[in-house]
């Protein structure tokens, strides 16, 4: 028996192909202003998205912006078949008395999006915290596997998964309201299509941009204590006893605005990043399914 040939002729192979598409479009479109987005929230860098842009490219070099983005593009497309396929199947058991030819309420999708967020950050919480490390210079390591192994070396297995309970607040409400919106979205743009699946390349983008944009501002202050707390290292000079300790000192030392610093740059960014997302992974989706109408429907 041939493995790959009929699990990727399976909905399983067919969600996992979909889903790195779509995580690699969003990190390639967008991982600039991530970068930047995790400096502003560690005060690296003061200033305007724009202006930290050209100040990074202009410092270090145009690459500077891409630091740390091996992490995340290489296990993308398993993150992503675990969200995609997480919320797939997690809604279809919630809504298990409609037919397979209905679409799952919008109170199913988004539960089942709070249980993919929370499956996921495991997956995802050792990948943010090389990516951040890397982005914020705290390692001399020039990738992400020896930043990994320094991990590891100074703060044993348990360290890399550092920030993990703050990461599943932060990912559980944020998937839920993230896929939700999208289907809303999509189903106002174009409707039927939820049924159908024949919405167009416009709706797409615009859908997945909004829903990039809602699951943002429903956990964009968690995301500031999540990146300080990963940011942190056995020699950093702040020390933070968890996630409330965390808050309280980021509060107090910087102010309330810290806690939305950096938002306006990640607005853009999940617009961008979540917009070409899920145009990537339906396209990508109706190319294996490999009906003609389904690609027509697409353009």
């Amino acid at each position: 028996m041939d493995f790959w040939p009929e699990f990727l002729a399976s909905s399983w192979g067919k969600e996992f192909l979909a889903g790195g598409f779509g995580g690699i479009a969003g990190i390639i479109a967008g991982y600039p202003l991530d970068t930047v987005r995790v400096r502003q929230q560690n005060c690296q860098e003061v200033g305007s998205a724009f202006s930290i842009l050209k100040n990074i490219a202009a410092k270090e070099g145009p690459l500077a912006l891409f630091r740390g983005m091996g992490a995340p593009l290489a296990t993308v497309t398993f993150q992503n078949a675990v969200v995609f396929q997480s919320n797939a199947t997690l809604s279809r058991a919630l809504d298990s008395y409609r037919s397979p030819t209905v679409p799952p309420s919008y109170g199913s999708v988004a539960l089942g999006g709070t249980g993919a967020g929370a499956i996921q950050s495991f997956v995802v919480t050792p990948i943010e915290l090389v990516k951040i490390r890397l982005q914020l210079h705290e390692q001399s390591e020039s990738g992400p596997l020896s930043v990994a192994k320094n991990i590891m070396r100074t703060e044993g297995w348990k360290g890399l998964f550092r920030g993990l309970t703050i990461t599943i607040i932060r990912d559980s409400p944020s998937y839920g309201v993230y896929f939700w919106s999208y289907e809303y979205a999509r189903e106002k743009f174009h409707p039927g299509c939820r049924k159908s699946s024949q919405e167009s390349f416009k709706t797409m983008i615009f859908a997945g941009g909004l829903a990039g944009v809602a699951s943002w501002l429903c956990c964009y202050p968690v995301d500031v204590v999540k990146t300080r707390l990963q940011a942190q290292t056995p020699s950093s000079p702040v020390k933070y006893d968890g996630i409330v300790d965390c808050f309280r000192k980021s509060v107090r030392k910087d102010g309330m605005g810290v806690l939305i610093r950096g938002f306006g740059s990640t607005v853009c960014r999940a617009f961008i990043v979540n917009g070409a997302i899920f145009t990537a992974y339906e396209s990508a989706l109706r190319v294996l399914n490999n009906t003609d109408d389904n690609i027509k429907a697409v353009f």
